[in-house]
């Protein structure tokens, strides 16, 4: 049976703060640890205003501190933006303060604009060129320290964390394959070569000592409701927000509207970007689930569904819960 987990974005809504979206993704992980979802993962961006997981290690101490059997992580850490010792030695100690319970998706996006991309790096030594290197020298920091080794990860060396491939483009599909990682597809708001990338990914993949064989977990967003209805009306905030994102001008997270009318043009973008979509009352959620899941053959869905009422978004993941319980 697929896995689902939860990717939370930590939505900052209007008329809240940064504080009670931190709040509220603890809320949100507590009740997805009780519904049985595998694993919660947060995600880096910066310079956006509608988003509270910046300091992603810290947010994620945040929410495996207060929960219990629940893995969480990130998806991802922008790799780019950091040194792997230092990466190392935040998940090292994540792993220490709650074992085998601590996952690790890179990506070698930004996760933000170059204007912020550089106030992060300042010399921009970082690239996504040096990304496969900066990854493998990662990994090396997480193997037990040689005697004679003159750089190690305290703690990190010998840490237990599950490394993952993040990925939206057949790239990252091929790195994950050649390095034996896991994988997950950012499909849920890069749908194009999803299809493409599972398929290099399961053919080129190469047994490592952390994978034996092809692992694959897609995005999916879902936003249930109690009626289709509703959930037409909830989804019209993520529509909003992606638009305003669009545009080039990201805020907090708006309200849902009865009517939303986008420019032709922003409507398009967002149908395909949001095409990995299920929308609706509890019985079109699970067939849409179970469609989703059953087409791709994926072995876990990583769902995620910002919703302004966070009673509300805790609801749709209760709806999610049950597609294929």
């Amino acid at each position: 049976m697929t896995k689902l987990s939860v990717l939370d974005l930590a939505p900052i809504v209007e008329g809240s703060s940064a504080g009670e979206a931190l709040t509220n993704s603890l809320d949100l992980a507590r009740h997805a640890e009780a519904l049985g979802y595998n694993r919660f993962w947060l995600a880096e961006h910066h310079n956006m205003p509608g988003i509270a997981s910046a300091a992603t290690a810290v947010v994620i101490a945040h929410v495996a501190a207060g929960t219990k059997t629940i893995r969480v992580g990130s998806g991802g850490i922008m790799l780019p933006n950091h040194a792997p010792l230092m990466v190392a030695e935040a998940f090292g100690t994540l792993a220490e303060l709650h074992p085998r319970r601590i996952d690790l998706g890179l990506g070698r996006a930004p996760g933000t604009d170059m204007a912020t991309a550089r106030a992060l790096r300042r010399m921009m030594h970082g690239s996504a060129d040096n990304f496969p290197q900066d990854v493998v020298e990662l990994m090396g920091y997480f193997e037990p320290a040689a005697d004679n080794q003159a750089v190690r990860a305290v703690p990190g060396a010998g840490a237990e964390v599950e490394v993952w491939m993040l990925g939206s483009s057949l790239f990252g599909a091929q790195l994950a394959a050649h390095l034996g990682l896991p994988y997950a597809f950012a499909s849920h708001f890069a749908p194009g070569d999803m299809e493409g990338a599972i398929s290099i990914y399961r053919e080129r993949f190469r047994p490592s000592k952390r994978l034996a064989r092809p692992y694959v977990m897609l995005g999916l967003n879902v936003i249930a409701g109690e009626t289709d209805e509703e959930a037409k009306y909830l989804f019209t905030s993520l529509k909003q927000a992606f638009a305003n994102l669009r545009l080039g001008r990201p805020g907090k997270m708006p309200p849902p509207v009865k009517t939303l009318e986008l420019d032709p043009m922003i409507e398009a973008q967002l149908a395909h970007a949001l095409s990995c979509s299920v929308v609706g009352g509890p019985e079109k959620v699970k067939a849409g689930v179970k469609a989703f899941a059953e087409r791709t053959g994926a072995d876990e869905l990583m769902v995620t569904g910002s919703i302004f009422d966070h009673a509300k978004r805790v609801r749709s993941f209760e709806i999610a819960a049950s597609a294929i319980s």
